[in-house]
């Protein structure tokens, strides 16, 4: 079988500000609410923050170096909201837009095409002060900070997206209180979803004002089976789809929610303005698809909102972070993409996996065949979907380093460099460099492998 990508075809890693930056009060940068939660005790993995994170803000020019080696010719990475707008609105912080700036240009100096994703979780505290993500005011904010991010970088960015992942933002933001801002509450997240859905079209907005180039979301997909043939289990599988598969996308492309969302939240679902669902239906120019495992689900009366439970299966290979190998569910995401939405172009943001990694060695190569297994088959899956007539357009490895894993702290690793983080040392896997020989052969070596 022939693995053999687009001439076009984008070879990338992912990352996010808060994840890797360290720094995030320098420069004349404001707090963001990832900040205060990190620093409130008991929510986050023994205490961490990305104070310090992988300090990619002090040696951003050696990490692009580090991908340059790689032979990436694409990295996505994300803009800090406070870091520009220390108050999320008003005064520009010119130094802490001069670093993206700066990460722009070196970038190109590589020949890497940056994708930037202007929200990846980190809301400037002063706005989440004033009400964030459940204030109606939240899209205009946005809408002037994507302006900022537009003005100074879209001469040199020719892929925007608005929003990574908004289904984590609610779920673990405003239901579960286990992510930043840590609310738990039925009534709010139906809202912050509704209001992180307007910021993104204001946005689209703004960019069709001022931008030359491509400009979509960031969804994360996981397709939900059920565990058994039952009714109840099959009807427990589409609640799990419409809540976190359905809730994002049907109203960017269709201009609905789904009403499988009235059996999720009940009383709590509001009756949303007509003109708010057509103005959320604003073209966009592709989609960005963050996938790594399935759900296989099961009927539980008990469990909120949703009466559905995960199921775990005996003969699967589970990740660090309890997900189900899974690779045929990406090429199986990647056409119901295409048979439900009008095949529009398709970036693979996010795929990778965390894996326990042995300590390092001076002089010995710090190997991963867990992770370099998991890459493998993806791609593989991903081929599959381009035979299949998707427009898949490329495919971005979470993450280039480890980093800070959210409230999981530094527990997890992702990277496909490991980072020794009492030193900063950087330390290529042998996944990365299995990527590099994938990348050089643009896919081909897949075929040996």
């Amino acid at each position: 079988m022939t693995f053999q990508f687009p001439d076009t075809f984008l070879w990338g890693c992912a990352t996010s500000a808060y994840q890797i930056e360290g720094s995030p009060l320098a420069d004349g940068a404001g707090p963001n609410v990832w900040h205060r939660f990190s620093h409130t005790p008991g929510m986050t993995l023994n205490g961490d923050t990305g104070d310090v994170a992988c300090d990619h803000y002090r040696r951003m020019e050696q990490d692009v170096e580090l991908m340059a080696g790689l032979g990436l010719n694409a990295y996505r990475f994300s803009i800090s909201w406070a870091r520009v707008l220390p108050y999320g609105e008003g005064c520009v912080n010119e130094t802490g837009l001069d670093f993206y700036d700066r990460l722009v240009d070196a970038l190109l100096k590589n020949s890497i095409t940056p994708m930037v994703t202007l929200y990846h979780w980190d809301l400037p505290e002063a706005l989440d002060n004033r009400g964030g993500w459940l204030n109606r005011r939240v899209a205009d904010w946005f809408g002037e900070y994507s302006r900022v991010c537009f003005r100074r970088l879209d001469d040199r960015v020719r892929l925007w997206a608005t929003l990574n992942e908004p289904w984590v933002v609610t779920d673990g933001g405003y239901l579960h209180g286990t992510l930043a801002p840590g609310h738990r509450n039925l009534f709010e997240a139906p809202i912050a979803s509704h209001n992180l859905l307007r910021s993104h079209t204001r946005a689209v907005q703004v960019y069709r004002e001022v931008g030359r180039h491509r400009i979509g979301i960031v969804v994360n997909i996981e397709p939900k089976h059920p565990a058994s043939d039952s009714p109840e289990d099959m009807a427990a599988a589409e609640r799990a789809h419409a809540y976190m598969n359905l809730q994002y996308l049907e109203p960017v492309f269709h201009g609905l929610y789904p009403q499988r969302l009235r059996d999720v939240f009940g009383e709590a679902w509001p009756e949303w303005p007509m003109e708010d669902l057509e103005s959320i239906r604003l073209p966009i120019d592709f989609i960005g698809l963050n996938y790594y495992t399935r759900g296989v689900v099961r009927h539980d009366p008990d469990r909120y909102p949703l009466k559905a439970s995960p199921v775990r299966l005996p003969n699967a290979t589970y990740t660090e972070t309890g997900w189900e190998v899974y690779p045929q569910a990406l090429t199986d995401t990647l056409v119901w993409l295409k048979e439900n939405y009008g095949n529009p172009p398709v970036y693979i943001t996010e795929n990778g996996a965390a894996f326990y990694d042995p300590p390092t060695v001076e002089g010995e190569r710090l190997e991963d065949p867990l992770r370099q297994s998991y890459l493998k088959k993806h791609l593989k899956a991903a081929h599959a979907a381009l035979d299949a007539g998707v427009d898949l357009r490329g495919y971005f490895v979470w993450s280039l380093f480890d980093n800070f894993e959210w409230s999981q702290g530094y527990s997890k690793r992702f990277g496909l460099i490991h980072v020794d983080f009492s030193t900063q040392k950087r330390t290529p896997k042998g996944s990365a460099d299995l990527y590099q020989r994938i990348i050089e052969s643009n896919g081909r070596v897949l075929e040996r492998i």
